[in-house]
């Protein structure tokens, strides 16, 4: 490719397909009270199905925006900002370093959709992996959207809000760590994003793109992205809507008076519902009655880091093994950070 930008492509057929079948959607679940209204009340679609439509819809209608804002970012990054300079205006100090990384969420207020597309925009410019992934964990947590509405939500009440920030930064950094420990970084990347990568770093040296309007870069990376984010987006709700159909919330509140059980059931709500992690305190706040605290700090850490959806856009830059690795970890110091606070607040 001699350093140069691809050429500039047609809007990708898959993810017309995934547009139009979301659009079908809309129709449907917006004609459906109609046909009970109508003489066509044999054709209502059943309450599950509209339930799981209606929440596949809202949570993608709350995703696009931030993700669309990531993959803009992710693109002013790559071509408007000169080749490292984030990389190059880090402290050297491996541990220094990562913990100015967890910080840089405070400039980039965008949800934990939105930074996908904005942590792999970081490895073409010259993030490591696991710097990227520490971004990737602690950014849906320590930014400014997050913290506000945590603060509006529960104010300083049970030390919610603190234990959010604090576990949030600690979990993002002992990840990145153990991942800085790994022999072969890059294997720990798709393929496909991995080849994206070398392509960045080279085409970022080379002075040959400078004949290519910088526009014409941004639209051909925004494109891209999108169409590999949006169907991982699509899926992942999908998945999100259907396993809070099908499984019983009843459940899940009979445990939340047990120190223990409240903490892994309010984990696994989040793992579920797949809220965005800039308003879920506003929805978690509903169970703060019946949960103890420890469940729903669980659940705003736990949650902000790893769903569903989360796991489906991940899947379009790491490996299935590196994101079963980072789950693990992430939960369990999720569910300890749960822990200690309950038996401490």
């Amino acid at each position: 490719m001699g350093g140069q930008f691809p050429p500039l492509r047609r809007w990708p057929f898959g993810l017309t397909v995934g547009v139009l079948v979301v659009l079908a959607v809309f129709v449907v679940r917006a004609l459906s009270p109609a046909f009970v209204n109508d003489q066509l009340s044999d054709f209502q679609l059943p309450d599950r199905v509209q339930d799981t439509l209606t929440l596949a819809i809202s949570v993608i209608i709350e995703s696009v925006p931030f993700v669309f804002l990531g993959i803009l970012l992710s693109a002013v990054v790559q071509v408007w900002l000169p080749h490292g300079v984030l990389a190059r205006r880090l402290p050297r100090n491996p541990i220094l370093r990562r913990a100015s990384i967890s910080l840089l969420g405070m400039f980039f207020p965008v949800c934990e959709c939105g930074n996908v597309p904005l942590a792999r925009g970081f490895m073409v410019g010259g993030f490591t992996v696991s710097e990227s992934i520490t971004f990737l964990l602690a950014a849906p947590i320590l930014n400014p959207i997050t913290i506000i509405t945590t603060h509006q939500a529960f104010g300083w009440d049970g030390h919610i809000l603190v234990a959010r920030l604090v576990g949030g930064f600690l979990i993002a950094n002992v990840v990145g760590w153990l991942f800085s420990k790994h022999p072969d970084p890059q294997s720990l990347l798709t393929t496909r994003f991995a080849a994206a990568c070398a392509v960045g770093s080279t085409s970022g040296h080379d002075h040959a793109h400078a004949r290519e309007s910088r526009f014409s870069q941004t639209t051909e990376i925004f494109i891209r992205e999108t169409s590999v984010i949006m169907p991982a987006l699509f899926i992942g709700s999908a998945v999100a809507a259907l396993t809070q159909v099908f499984v019983p919330r009843s459940v899940l509140l009979a445990l939340g008076s047990n120190p223990v059980w409240s903490v892994l059931a309010m984990m696994a709500l989040a793992f579920i519902v797949a809220v965005c992690s800039n308003v879920d305190a506003f929805f978690v706040l509903s169970f703060g009655s019946t949960f103890l605290p420890g469940g729903i700090v669980a659940f705003l850490v736990f949650g902000a880091l790893i769903d569903v959806k989360m796991l489906a856009l991940m899947r379009t830059t790491f490996t299935s093994r590196t994101l079963v690795q980072i789950t693990l970890v992430v939960g369990l110091m999720s569910a300890a950070l749960g822990l200690l606070v309950n038996y401490v607040a």
